[in-house]
């Protein structure tokens, strides 16, 4: 192109570049700041009415002691069936990976014996956004503590060929990848999507963005799902706009 075209262009290039779009992240969690704190909350004021875990829809009492569905087996932590724990739908170690505190430590995570340490215990100490995300109530579900277990870390995937791992309930879980039951995949795929516009530190790659895309259009959410999101805003003082356009949807909005 003639250099003087490009003078002359310059600029319409330069307002382009202006204007081109930017990642804008939503509001997240910015008043709870600790995960203890959260579960506190979870309990006495957003499910005090409603003590029903996600994956299993089984019902749990004031002590977090569980009613385990009739045919609820687990082939493993059969311990830890007996007790609700709060699950984290994007699981810690996903997006604490992200942070330096995780992955290599920081000056203040030095126990008393002044030994080094990283990981979870290291980002809960030294990273306010760490706590922050770790807290989000947006993310938190109950749910039966040996499903918890077995769930790990894994990413949600559909698992056509494999059957269910806890009897009576829908859960797969299998080759390091969870398939939740269809009354869960909504809500869930609500909270992941949230997780990925609040936080730059939690990152969706295309095929999971995909999926969970496609399970918030074609699960809508029931009466619960929509007044625990009112809930949690109001506790919490932000909004997931996931949850709130799919209540609007369906009928559901405050």
């Amino acid at each position: 192109m003639n250099p003087r075209h490009l003078l002359q262009r310059a600029p319409l290039l330069l307002g382009a570049l202006i204007l081109a779009p930017a990642i804008v992240f939503a509001a997240g969690n910015e008043r709870i700041q600790s995960f203890s704190q959260a579960k506190k909350i979870l309990e006495r004021e957003i499910y005090a009415d409603h003590r029903v875990t996600l994956y299993c829809g089984a019902k749990f009492d004031e002590r977090k002691r569980v009613e385990l569905p009739a045919g609820f087996m687990t082939p493993k932590h059969a311990a830890r069936a007996e007790r609700v724990e709060w699950e984290h739908v994007v699981p810690a170690e996903n997006f604490g990976r992200a942070f330096s505190e995780w992955r290599e430590g920081a000056p203040a995570c030095v126990d008393s014996r002044g030994r080094a340490y990283k990981g979870r215990r290291c980002a809960e100490k030294a990273s306010a956004e760490f706590r922050r995300m770790e807290s989000d109530l947006y993310n938190l579900y109950p749910a039966i503590g040996a499903v918890n277990a077995m769930r790990s870390n894994y990413r949600y995937a559909l698992l056509p060929d494999v059957p269910p791992t806890f009897g009576s309930c829908a859960m797969k879980v299998a080759r390091r990848r969870a398939e939740p039951p269809e009354e869960a995949r909504g809500t869930i795929a609500r909270s992941v999507l949230y997780m990925a516009a609040s936080y730059p530190a939690y990152r969706l790659n295309d095929r999971d963005r995909k999926l969970f895309e496609a399970w918030n259009a074609a699960y809508p959410p029931d009466a619960w799902e929509c007044r625990r999101a009112e809930r949690i805003r109001r506790v919490q003082g932000n909004a997931n706009d996931f949850a709130v356009e799919a209540c609007r949807r369906a009928g559901f909005a405050p």
